[in-house]
C-alpha cells in the first residue's frame, strides 16, 4: 500500500504572529483514517516525507496533518499553547534541542516509557519526556572553485588562520546562521562557546572578514553553491547530503564536530497522545531509523569520505544543562556581542 501525501507551501503570514511554513498532509492510499495525527516540526516536509509515508503505511487508521515551523517561532508557538487556550499539536519535533528542553522543564511534556526509548542512549533522552530521533553533524560547507585545497579549513584554526590573513577574496564570502533569527544557529553557536577555546578568535575573524549572518540552512547551502558565499561555517550536514549540488564541498571539522539530535516532545494535554508515541516507537524502530539514514538524518560514519576521528565527535546532550542557553540575561550577553561582530554586514 503506498501512502499519499499533498503539500502546501505557505508564505509566513504577515504580522506579529508567527505560523508555519508549510504544510502536507500523508494517508495511506485506499486507508480509512479516522484520527488525525498534528505534528509541528522544524524539519522540512521533502526531507520527513518518507518515515512519514511507511507510518501511515503500517497504520492506515492514521492520518498525519504536518507543519513545518521555524524553530523560534515552532518554541513560541508551543509555550503559547502549554500555558494558554489554543490548540496543543500532538507531535513536536525541533532542532532547537534547548528550547525543547525548556518547554519539558516547564512541564509543557507528557511522559512515555517504552523498550524503544529506554534503548536511546542517555545523551538521546531526557526525563522520559524528550527524545532525539536523528544524529546529524554541524559541518563546513566551501565552494571548491573558490577555495584551493590548500586553504580549505578543515579545523577551527585553520578556519581563524584563514580570517586573520585578511585575504580580500574572502571579504564578505563567509557566512553563518543568524543566531537572532535560527534556534539552531543559536545552539550551536552557543555550544561553540562552551567547548571551543577558538571561539574569541573566531568572532573576531568573522567581523575582521565581514562575515553574514544568515537564516536558513536552504539559503546558505545554496550560496556556497552558487558562489555567493565562499565558506560556511557550522550548517546541519544532513541538508547538504540530501540535496547534493555542484562546487561543493563538505568537512567534519577535525577538532571537533558537534552532533544534534533532533528532539521529539509529546505536549501535555495532546489529544492523540497514544497514536503519538506509536509514531515515536516507530521512528526509534530499525525500519524507521533506518528510513531516517536514507534520508541523511541519520549520520552513517564512513572514514574514509570524512576523515573524521571518533574522537572528534561532540553530541549536544538532551539534557538540563542545555537550559543555560536559555537563561535570559545570558542570552542577552551573548547575542549582543554577536551583533557586535556581525553589525557591519546588516542592511543599514
Amino acid at each position: 500500500m503506498r501512502a499519499r501525501a499533498l503539500a502546501v507551501v505557505l508564505g509566513l503570514l504577515a504580522g506579529p504572529v508567527p505560523a508555519q511554513e508549510a504544510v502536507a498532509r500523508f494517508a495511506a492510499t485506499g486507508g480509512q483514517a479516522d484520527t488525525v495525527l498534528t505534528i509541528r516540526s522544524t524539519t522540512d516536509i521533502a526531507i520527513m516525507a518518507p518515515v512519514l509515508e511507511a507510518f501511515v503505511e503500517d497504520h492506515p487508521e492514521l492520518e498525519i496533518a504536518y507543519e513545518q515551523w521555524g524553530s523560534n517561532p515552532l518554541y513560541a508557538d508551543s509555550l503559547a499553547a502549554c500555558t494558554g487556550p489554543q490548540a496543543v499539536a500532538d507531535v513536536v519535533v525541533s532542532s532547537g534541542v534547548h528550547q525543547m528542553v525548556d518547554l519539558v522543564n516547564r512541564a509543557c511534556a507528557s511522559p512515555y516509557r517504552s523498550a524503544r526509548t529506554e534503548a536511546l542512549a542517555p545523551a538521546r533522552r531526557w526525563r522520559d519526556e524528550l527524545w532525539g530521533i536523528t544524529q546529524e553533524a554541524a559541518v563546513i560547507l566551501y565552494n571548491t572553485r573558490l577555495v584551493s585545497a590548500a586553504e580549505v579549513p578543515r579545523t577551527r584554526f585553520a578556519l581563524l588562520d584563514l580570517m586573520r590573513r585578511d585575504a580580500p577574496q574572502y571579504h564578505g564570502k563567509i557566512a553563518t546562521y543568524d543566531i537572532e533569527a535560527s534556534g539552531l544557529g543559536f545552539l550551536f553557536a552557543f555550544m561553540d562557546s562552551q567547548e571551543a577555546t577558538t571561539f574569541g578568535g573566531l568572532m573576531e575573524g568573522f567581523s575582521r572578514v565581514e562575515a553574514v549572518a544568515t537564516c536558513c540552512s536552504a539559503e546558505i547551502i545554496e550560496g556556497v553553491s552558487e558562489g555567493r558565499y565562499a565558506i560556511a561555517y557550522n550548517v546541519l550536514g544532513s541538508y547538504v547530503d540530501s540535496a547534493p549540488r555542484p562546487d561543493l564541498g563538505v568537512i567534519y571539522p577535525e577538532d571537533y564536530t558537534l552532533f544534534l539530535s533532533r528532539a521529539l516532545m509529546i505536549p501535555r494535554g495532546a489529544a492523540q497522545a497514544d497514536e503519538a508515541a506509536l509514531l515515536l516507537d516507530f521512528l526509534l524502530s530499525p525500519r524507521g531509523q533506518g528510513i531516517l539514514a536514507e534520508s541523511n538524518l541519520m549520520w552513517r560514519p564512513d572514514f574514509d569520505e570524512t576523515s573524521l576521528p571518533a574522537s572528534a565527535r561532540r553530541d549536544i546532550p538532551i539534557d538540563p544543562t542545555l537550559l543555560v542557553a536559555m537563561d535570559r540575561h545570558r542570552r542577552e550577553i551573548f547575542v549582543q556581542k554577536w551583533r557586535a561582530t556581525f553589525w557591519a554586514a546588516r542592511p543599514k
